[in-house]
């Protein structure tokens, strides 16, 4: 299993449109406004079946949901590139989100109930984080191979590329092992899988502040991170060298990935200090407004990128067997909603300003999210 969760997720990120996307909304027209709106009915779809879809893959086989998903997104990307207009990239937004609240969930409830089930479940963080850092390879390895394939196809060949890995990664989800049997009655158990989880919220004071610091860590640099391509063109350089300086950044976050297994112990001060640093980091960087600043930038991802595993294995060590990938989607859900915040508060703030103060700006709610977690570990 964990082989094919590595193939998975490197597959799943190696999309060479990734990079260049919000180029391509730009250069077809786009406003700052219109393109924000796109991430904002990219969340809005995820908001809408998030919960649904995680009640959906307790109900039924979770590597069904991992098969689809892909397939959706590989139909948006077909779009984007041969009718590029706005109504193209909002449908493409709306099959990328389905694939999103398809996949949230499902996965993480399958490989923690797996290494459960082999009595390895304290080798989730590791295994987690591990499995992001493939990712982030893929990201970093597509942003290699934008500039150049976009120098020699345009964003035909670059979108050709992206539908091609897609499909990729829907082969490689067929192949993970799913020893749950899904539950008779798929309806019935639907609304009983996500009656029962919402209940157990309620129940469950640790689980729901595990559940929003999921949401806290992960939307704003999760939302930034659309529009790190046009804060790097901001400092001045080329389009083609837009994808290399990205480089730097993600490889920033794939070493927060690595380290999750080693800080899985970091405790409330602990994860206060490294929301503060990266949110210093952020904002240093992104103020700077020159391509060597973007270092900091680099360091601020990798320490939001662990933070965000991190948050995620206190959530799992926090749910029981039932309702796993429910549970999990109720924490997606809070990411959506409050990345739907981020967005729009982005687009008035770049509207207005430029790009670096709305990074420099956005580094303040993870300031304010580590002086809460420091006062909750004094009160303890």
């Amino acid at each position: 299993m964990i082989t094919t969760l590595y193939g998975y997720a490197f597959l799943d990120d190696f999309v060479l449109l990734y990079p260049v996307y919000a180029l391509l909304f730009s250069d077809s027209g786009l406003s700052v406004w219109q393109i924000s709106s796109l991430f904002v009915i990219w969340s809005v779809t995820g908001v809408v079946l998030e919960v649904p879809s995680g009640a959906w893959a307790d109900a039924v086989s979770r590597r069904l949901l991992l098969v689809l998903g892909p397939l959706l997104t590989a139909v948006g990307f077909a779009l984007w590139v041969l009718v590029p207009s706005y109504w193209a990239f909002a449908l493409g937004f709306v099959l990328w989100g389905a694939r999103g609240a398809l996949v949230s969930g499902a996965l993480e409830a399958l490989v923690y109930e797996e290494l459960q089930r082999l009595g390895e479940s304290e080798r989730y963080a590791r295994v987690m984080g591990r499995s992001r850092a493939a990712g982030l390879v893929a990201v970093m390895a597509a942003m290699g191979l934008a500039g150049p394939v976009l120098a020699w196809g345009g964003f035909a060949a670059v979108g050709a590329a992206s539908v091609l890995a897609c499909l990729a990664s829907a082969v490689v989800g067929s192949r993970f092992r799913e020893h749950r049997a899904a539950a008779e009655g798929e309806a019935e158990s639907w609304f009983a899988t996500l009656r029962s989880g919402l209940a157990e919220v309620r129940r469950e004071r640790s689980l729901r502040g595990a559940i929003l610091l999921v949401p806290v860590v992960t939307a704003v640099w999760g939302a930034l991170d659309e529009y790190t391509p046009l804060l790097v063109r901001e400092t001045g350089v080329s389009e083609a060298r837009v994808p290399y300086l990205l480089l730097l950044i993600w490889a920033g976050a794939t070493a927060g990935s690595l380290l999750a297994g080693r800080c899985e112990r970091l405790g409330r001060r602990g994860l206060a200090l490294l929301l503060g640093g990266a949110a210093f980091a952020l904002g240093a960087g992104a103020a700077a407004g020159t391509p060597v600043a973007l270092g900091l930038v680099a360091l601020a991802f990798g320490g939001f990128q662990l933070a965000t595993v991190l948050a995620d294995v206190r959530l799992q060590q926090r749910i029981d067997d039932t309702g796993r990938a429910t549970l999990t989607s109720v924490a997606g859900l809070g990411t959506e909603l409050l990345t739907v915040a981020v967005y729009a508060g982005y687009a008035a703030t770049a509207t207005r300003t430029d790009h670096a103060t709305a990074f420099t700006l956005f580094a303040l709610p993870y300031l304010l999210t580590a002086l809460v977690l420091t006062i909750r570990a004094r009160e303890r």
